[in-house]
């Protein structure tokens, strides 16, 4: 039966249609059981009484529900068929089959065969040769010949996860007709534009064809990834669909390298939203761990995203050469950097400032980038561990600053030589004016970028001329002079950016193209990570298939006919016969090719392009459906209902609601039993979060206290320990400072962060401080804090700079440890002149030596210093024994006579350490325009 708009699959059983008189003849005689109420009376009055008793009818509309329920059994049976296929096929000439078997079709590729092979079994019929080509193979036998072998070709057939190449196989198709005209041309179509302005029924109408038709599914499940990018907190993923009439909530699962989810996320289509971006949320070391992102429920090779090393966020690690201020950010080293890179890369710093843990802790972390901000010298331990992780594909970047430029020129980690001290432009001994940029070289990772504009370097660390200076620059002021170099260490490499990395040195840190530059370094290094271990990656000019990608979107190390993809060709190169989608490299590195590229957009195939008219089908099993399920479906829900009814009819409901009260009654018991159990055997209290040490640490921070470096000879710690007694005692009765008693530090034990200064006598005959002991002093300098060295020899000295005393060569041993900057004497107007008492020498015990601090970085052009400066020095030195002219006993005499004696000098002596402290504590506040005034009046000015 199939003239109607459904048919029968099996109609005879219609015939049983004609036993419902029958069923409602026999449900009528069968009533429901009665129910029984025993009662003891009845039973003598049922004795007694005897009378012919006729059986109850059940009621009608019970006998009406049996009946359909009967009814609905037969019609589900029977089978009926809505909409089923009636399509006949021309018999003016061969039957032509265009089948798209691309990576659109995987989800419904057996309905395409079913689909083909009725058109087949049609042809076969009326003895029509067949004609078959498929649109994503790279060569077809068309040939018309018999249904049998057509049919033997359909089978041998899957999709591939390939873009179809239609005019390849039409082209192939008109070579084997060779002028036949075609009586039918059937193109399954996977529905979507294979290209733009896909006129592939132009094609195939121009082989004037008696009927043309085009079979595609509903592209319901056409559904492909497009883009995945590693952003700053999660993935997010890009996806396009083909059929956009309704909203569509889609499940992502991220993937690692052993097929294993590790993620999830979700991305949702609205109504008539073609292009949709969704997010799977996880942590950086997580998502750098994605081998392959995929949609749920739906298996093909457009739902499968492959990553390569490409796409994983690098992890770059920071430090500086000195602390950041949380006041005044801007003035940071790394702030510049930071911002720069934190939309493209994970940033991590060290949890210490301790170079000698904060490196080795960083690289235990495995990041590609090292970045490292105006840092002079580094511990000697560190330099072998950083040299093996660039050797192993680490990239070290470095900028200059005052530190770079007054460290060693050996440095191994810097990629030229460099010139002691840095070149200024436009200072009052220049007549060089600031420099702008020339235009980036062909070669390297700015090559293509534009010469920036309006960035002017007015300061910068010079190299050495070599005969490779100008291969190995990747950027150079307009003078010629190297602005950004670069050095190869096996598979890695250092960039020295030979000005800082904030705005005093240059513009460059504030200008747009900084972060280009920066973003294309990292771009360039290694994105898994590197370790110290040896591993270096090994590279290879062409890259094999690894894994190929299957149509149902699984991987596979099946390489079939796939060449090498060549890695040059990557960014240009498409999915194709040659190269099908998968990863092509090695288990070492690879690269990802996906069957679309990014940004591509789904757009279904066009059928009104064509002056031939079109019929347009559905697949089998598309509009054709069974009303079978939903027939017994019905016909289970009115035997449920019938049951219903007889339980009710039967009394069962009241004894129901009474084993529901019951069962309530019973939960209620039992939560009150597990509440009064919790409630009887409370958790334990928290253990006691003090920690040993706590009253030493407030005692610490209660009061100021002024600290010396222990040296482990008794006259001279108790020399300092007298020493910084006096000079407490000095700050307690002229100022409002009220110091607490001096505190002897061990740097390899103490913490030194609760003291502003720490004092260190040097002594030659004292034991040499461990590298732990400097390390920590080190970190303790960059934090912020100052530590003053007295070497305490000006009287041996006596003006002799040229030959060094043995402390002095102790103090040489202990600095060529320590990341210093550049020195200089305190010059005139410094603050330290003037932060309390207006002192214009800084005398000791001695009066001959000069009190060193950090150099300042502009001067006046009459030399004297501009007090812009926002921290204090970390470091001084002097030779004037501090100590020993500050030092008292018990009685409050002084211990120890100055040289010359001279009570003057001493009160002199004690005026510099409270200056000192002063600036410890107020850094350049009393450099403020607002204490000049004040300033003169004392000078009687």
């Amino acid at each position: 039966m199939s003239g109607l708009s459904f048919a029968f699959a099996s109609p005879a059983i219609l015939g049983a249609l004609i036993l419902l008189p029958a069923i409602w003849w026999l449900l009528r005689l069968t009533p429901p059981h009665p129910r029984a109420e025993v009662f003891p009376p009845l039973r003598i009055l049922a004795t007694i009484l005897k009378r012919e008793e006729t059986p109850a009818r059940s009621p009608w509309w019970l006998t009406l529900l049996r009946m359909a329920l009967a009814a609905l059994v037969i019609l589900a049976i029977a089978n009926p068929m809505f909409n089923p296929r009636t399509n006949t096929l021309s018999s003016s000439g061969p039957l032509v089959l265009l089948i798209d078997n691309s990576w659109a079709t995987a989800s419904d590729w057996e309905r395409r065969v079913q689909t083909a092979d009725a058109l087949i079994d049609d042809a076969d019929a009326k003895g029509i040769p067949v004609s078959i080509a498929f649109t994503a193979e790279q060569s077809n036998d068309t040939t018309p010949g018999a249904a049998t072998a057509a049919r033997d070709k359909l089978h041998a057939i899957n999709s591939r996860p390939l873009v179809p190449d239609r005019q390849r196989a039409t082209q192939a198709i008109e070579a084997a007709l060779n002028g036949t005209q075609p009586g039918t041309i059937a193109f399954l179509s996977d529905g979507v534009e294979s290209k733009d302005k896909d006129d592939i029924l132009n094609q195939l109408a121009a082989l004037k064809p008696n009927e043309l038709r085009l079979i595609q599914g509903d592209g319901s499940d056409v559904l492909a990834i497009i883009g995945a990018n590693n952003a700053a907190n999660d993935m997010t993923v890009t996806a396009t669909r083909l059929n956009g009439s309704s909203p569509l909530r889609l499940g992502l699962t991220a993937l690692d390298n052993q097929g294993r989810p590790i993620a999830a996320g979700s991305l949702n289509f609205s109504s008539g939203q073609t292009v949709a971006t969704g997010s799977i949320a996880a942590p950086f070391e997580m998502r750098n761990d994605f081998a392959r992102i995929s949609i749920d429920r739906h298996a093909s090779a457009s739902t499968v995203h492959l990553l390569d090393d490409g796409f994983k966020r690098r992890r770059v690690a920071l430090l500086s050469g000195q602390s950041a201020d949380e006041f005044q950010p801007i003035l940071s080293p790394l702030y510049y950097i930071q911002r720069a890179l934190q939309p493209y890369a994970d940033l991590i710093q060290p949890n210490s400032a301790d170079l000698a843990k904060s490196i080795p802790e960083l690289l235990a972390g495995n990041p590609s980038v090292i970045i490292m901000a105006d840092v002079g010298r580094l511990p000697q331990e560190s330099y072998g561990p950083l040299q093996q992780w660039i050797q192993n594909g680490g990239t070290l970047v470095r900028f200059a600053g005052p530190r770079l430029a007054a460290a060693p020129a050996e440095d191994p980690l810097v990629p030229v030589t460099l010139r002691q001290g840095e070149r200024t432009f436009g200072g009052a001994l220049s007549w060089a004016e600031p420099q702008p940029l020339a235009d980036f070289p062909a070669f390297g990772p700015f090559a293509g970028m534009p010469k920036p504009a309006n960035v002017l370097v007015k300061r910068q660390v010079l190299a050495e001329p070599t005969p490779d200076l100008a291969e190995r620059t990747w950027a150079s002021l307009a003078d010629g002079t190297p602005l950004v170099t670069e050095q190869q260490m096996k598979a890695g490499r250092i960039v020295l950016f030979h000005v800082s990395a904030e705005p005093q040195w240059s513009d460059l840190p504030i200008s747009g193209d900084f972060v280009e530059m920066l973003r294309r370094i990292v771009q360039l290094s290694r994105s898994g990570g590197v370790t110290t271990g040896n591993n270096a990656p090994k590279t290879s000019e062409a890259m094999p298939p690894y894994r190929l990608l299957t149509a149902k979107g699984a991987l596979t190390s099946e390489a079939g006919n796939a060449r090498p993809l060549e890695p040059n060709n990557k960014g240009t190169i498409a999915a194709n016969f040659d190269n099908p989608p998968g990863l092509y490299g090695s288990e070492e590195g690879f690269v990802a090719l996906n069957v679309l590229p990014d940004g591509a957009q789904l757009k279904p195939l066009d059928a009104s392009t064509t002056s031939l008219s079109v019929a347009q089908e559905g697949l089998i099993g598309g509009e054709a459906w069974s009303a079978k399920p939903i027939l017994f479906t019905m016909a289970f829900l009115v035997l449920l209902a019938d049951s219903l009814i007889v339980l009710f009819m039967n009394g069962a409901f009241p004894r129901l609601r009474k084993s529901a009260r019951t069962a309530a009654t019973g939960a209620a018991m039992l939560l009150l039993a597990v509440s009064v159990a919790t409630f009887l055997h409370p958790g334990n209290a928290s253990a006691d979060d003090s920690k040993p040490g706590d009253d030493t640490i407030f005692s610490r921070l209660d009061k100021t206290h002024l600290a010396y470096v222990v040296t482990g000879e008794s006259e001279v710690d108790h020399i300092s320990e007298r020493g910084l007694a006096g000079l407490s005692d000095f700050l307690t009765y002229r100022t409002t400072l009220e110091p607490g008693p001096p505190v002897g530090l061990d740097p390899t034990k103490d913490e030194l962060a609760f003291y502003p200064i720490i004092y260190w006598p040097i002594s030659a005959t004292a034991p040499m401080p461990s590298n732990d002991a400097i390390n920590r002093i080190d970190a303790y300098m960059r934090n912020g804090g100052t530590v003053l060295f007295d070497t305490r020899d000006a009287i041996d000295t006596m003006g002799d700079n040229t030959t060094p005393s043995p402390n002095g060569q102790r103090l040489q041993a202990i600095l060529a440890n320590l990341d210093i900057p550049a020195l200089e004497p305190v010059p005139k107007g410094h603050v330290l002149t003037k932060s309390f008492y207006l002192l214009s020498s800084f005398p000791g015990r001695y009066a001959d030596s000069p009190l060193w601090i950090e150099a300042r970085q502009d001067t006046r052009g009459d030399g004297n210093a501009v007090t812009s400066a926002d921290g204090v020095t970390p470091i001084m030195i002097t030779g004037n024994d501090f100590a020993g002219a500050w030092a008292i006993g018990d009685n409050g005499s002084p211990l120890l006579p100055t040289v010359p004696p001279d009570e003057t000098q001493r009160e002199y002596a004690y005026r510099t350490g409270v200056n000192i402290m002063m600036y410890m504590l107020t850094g350049n506040y009393k450099a403020d325009q607002v204490h000049i005034p004040d300033i003169l009046e004392r000078l009687g000015q």
